[in-house]
């Protein structure tokens, strides 16, 4: 059965960052040593990024009402809020963020209405409440009450990969189900001084963003371009537990994010695309470049490096991820539903084309996805009389 992909929006919050300028705000911190400002500039000139979002208004200036949590404007300081505090911004952002890019997904599913939608999944690592966004999705869509709701938690930045794989498993079980994705990460709520190197590191890449997608096995007329999902796999690497985790501290989510991590991704990614591949023997014997298509998590540069050389894929098809990279930062499991989205905006009418996916978190867990373009139909010439 042909499970699709029929719309897939994405969303950030209004404040934009200039990483120039976060760099230098948190170069100038007064507990950052020497060595932690060498760090701060070596992670953030080479980050590849040059613009990411974040749902802190903070960074623009005061608080209209009460005394700044995260930021002060004024000082160039950091706060160090507790967890509960970060968590209640992220019950409020997250929500808006959830619903709105919900509703541009629904609305961009040709087809497809409210009433149809059967299940709601959710996916985040940045912030717990309860009721939850699926339960948010469903009251602010008006979506039917019967909606069966799932949301996918802490699994960091590969999880909108599974999220998919379970829509596509509840579309084969019902070919009459419409199933909603969506994921919201606000990582920039978690972000603090130090100089610790993992943390400098993350510091220099976390952002904030959202995105959704419908999916369903329902046979429907489309004008634009359609992502089927094919097959998906799941591979743990030998070794990385420890280079890759994300933790609860009093002040916030701590993340672990070693320097080793993109020479594990290279000794291990080839291995990771054996049982991905497997599914389809004409894409085994091909050199990785001959797959039109790559959506690589830009988890970083170096990441992104790694994935290049190894594959031997060309600058092109790295263009999508490094573009996300730049324009948005790494937004944890919003980041690969972004450069999905980039390629689906870019594929051509009247084709299919083969997309091989791959995002990377705690584990380390690399999570794979084959799927195919269906390029937006080509109007037929009229016949001549």
């Amino acid at each position: 059965m042909t499970v699709t992909l029929r719309s897939l929006e994405v969303a950030v919050p209004a404040t934009e960052l200039a990483q120039e300028d976060v760099r230098d705000v948190f170069a100038a911190q007064p507990d950052l040593t020497r060595l932690g400002q060498r760090l701060v500039s070596t992670s953030f000139n080479s980050s590849g990024i040059e613009r990411r979002y974040s749902a802190l208004d903070e960074w623009d200036g005061p608080p209209e009402e009460g005394d700044p949590v995260f930021f002060e404007a004024g000082t160039g300081r950091f706060l160090n809020p507790t967890t509960g505090a970060r968590n209640e911004v992220f019950t409020r952002e997250a929500s808006e963020l959830y619903t709105r890019v919900a509703d541009q997904a629904l609305t961009a599913a040709e087809g497809i209405e409210a009433a149809d939608v059967t299940h709601v999944i959710t996916v985040s690592c940045t912030g717990f409440f309860a009721p939850g966004p699926d339960y948010r999705i469903v009251r602010a869509l008006g979506l039917n009450p019967s909606v069966q709701r799932y949301h996918l938690g802490f699994m960091g930045c590969y999880a909108a990969l599974p999220a998919l794989r379970q829509a596509q498993t509840i579309c084969r079980a019902d070919p009459e189900a419409v199933v909603l994705v969506a994921t919201v990460e606000l990582c920039t709520l978690h972000v603090r001084t130090s100089n610790d190197p993992d943390t400098i590191v993350g510091s220099s890449l976390f952002a904030d963003g959202a995105a959704a997608a419908i999916v369903t096995g329902r046979d429907l007329p489309a004008s634009t371009p359609l992502l089927r999902l094919d097959h998906f796999e799941t591979v743990l690497t030998p070794v990385g537990e420890e280079a890759m985790a994300w933790n609860i501290g009093d002040h916030g989510f701590e993340m672990v994010l070693g320097t080793y991590v993109p020479h594990i991704i290279d000794e291990h990614i080839t291995g990771a695309l054996v049982p991905l591949l497997a599914h389809d023997p004409s894409l085994e014997a091909l050199p990785y470049r001959d797959i039109e298509h790559w959506a690589i998590h830009p988890g970083g540069r170096s990441i992104l490096d790694k994935v290049e050389a190894k594959l031997e894929l060309t600058e092109a098809q790295l263009v999508p991820a490094r573009q996300t990279l730049r324009d948005f930062g790494n937004m944890s499991s919003a980041t690969v539903m972004f450069v999905l989205a980039e390629i689906l905006r870019e594929a051509t009418p009247g084709t299919e084309e083969r997309v091989c996916s791959m995002a990377f978190g705690p584990g380390l867990t690399v999570e794979t996805a084959l799927l195919t373009t269906i390029g937006a139909p080509v109007d037929e010439p009229a016949e001549r009389p």
